[in-house]
């Protein structure tokens, strides 16, 4: 196996992170790693803001967050996985030929996925696992409404959510996108980018209100997220695209409405609070992974070598579903 491989990094500047591909020493896995051979790995949106706690101004690091590949080589006390074998996991440094992935965050990939569909899970469907199950204590029959739903955690939890046997509510400032949704179990679309829904969700709701909320829009719709919750509704915060992290809240009806607001965020957890939900993720979830109820979304597979199209084609806010790097040949 060769010493060295390509992988992008990311240099943050106060305004500014830019990418550049470097030939680095391939890692040796130590105790409880495994050493990937990445084929493909998924892109979010969050890693690449400066500012957002995953990226800091002044820094330099390896870049890419989920992959999914084959077994290289494992460390001491690993047990359990093979060389050769189809894996995925999150993992820091994704876009690199090679990667180190904790044992307890490593999950066998179903037969029924392509590397770059199991790529496009470990991060994003962990976190809506968190958001919908872990906390947000979701049913079958429940009312799910998503701010936001193009993005790729947004179809992720509206393909989760169905596979609960919840119904689904989802905004987006394209029509286009939320008629393709309609396809992947898209109950009601509402077509806006403003905090003008209320009205649309309350009526699909027969004036009840959604039971979840998941917001990945931020601030802006806050307040409007918040007075679509119905009695002891939910509500998960899990990213701020508008930019906005202060909101106004209507206190008397998170009082009376018995509500519960919470945050879905890895920024401040240990490893061990990381991994923590990935058994009940593979207990819950992989089931309909692997008998195809759920195939992720894919907007649009890049070369390894286009890391920086691809993160461009993210912020453009085009895509629908996960934006995936194919792993270098």
């Amino acid at each position: 196996m060769e010493n060295r491989h390509p992988s992008w990094f990311l240099q943050a500047t106060s305004d500014d992170a830019t990418l550049d591909l470097r030939e680095v020493a391939v890692p040796e896995p130590g105790p409880g790693q495994l050493l990937v051979r990445l084929h493909a790995a998924g892109l979010n949106r969050g890693e690449f803001i400066v500012g957002h706690g995953l990226t800091k101004a002044g820094t330099s690091k390896a870049v890419g967050m989920e992959g999914a590949g084959e077994v290289v080589s494992s460390g001491a006390g690993v047990t359990g996985f093979a060389p050769g074998q189809r894996v995925m996991g999150r993992c820091p440094g994704a876009f690199s030929r090679f990667a180190l992935m904790d044992l307890r965050e490593v999950m066998a990939m179903p037969d029924k996925l392509s590397f770059e569909e199991a790529a496009s899970i470990p991060l994003t469907f962990l976190v809506v696992h968190d958001m919908l199950v872990l906390q947000g204590k979701l049913k079958a029959g429940e009312w799910l409404l998503v701010t936001g739903i193009s993005s790729g955690v947004g179809v992720a939890a509206l393909q989760a959510a169905k596979a609960i046997g919840a119904k689904v509510i989802g905004t987006s400032g394209s029509q286009e996108k939320l008629d393709k949704l309609k396809a992947v179990g898209l109950d009601v679309g509402i077509p806006t980018r403003k905090a003008d829904f209320h009205d649309a969700v309350m009526k699909a709701t027969d004036g009840k209100g959604v039971n979840l909320v998941v917001n990945t829009v931020g601030g802006s719709v806050f307040a409007e997220t918040i007075r679509c919750l119905a009695f002891e509704g939910r509500h998960a915060t899990v990213g701020y695209v508008d930019g906005q992290l202060k909101a106004e809240i209507d206190i008397q009806a998170l009082h009376a409405k018995r509500l519960t607001l919470f945050g879905v965020s890895n920024k401040q957890r240990t490893a061990e609070q990381r991994a923590a939900g990935v058994p009940a993720f593979v207990a819950d979830l992989m089931p309909a992974f692997a008998d195809g109820r759920i195939r992720p979304v894919i907007d649009r597979v890049y070369p390894f070598g286009e890391l920086v199209a691809a993160r461009a084609h993210m912020e453009s806010n085009q895509h629908l579903g996960k934006i995936v790097l194919k792993g270098d040949s």
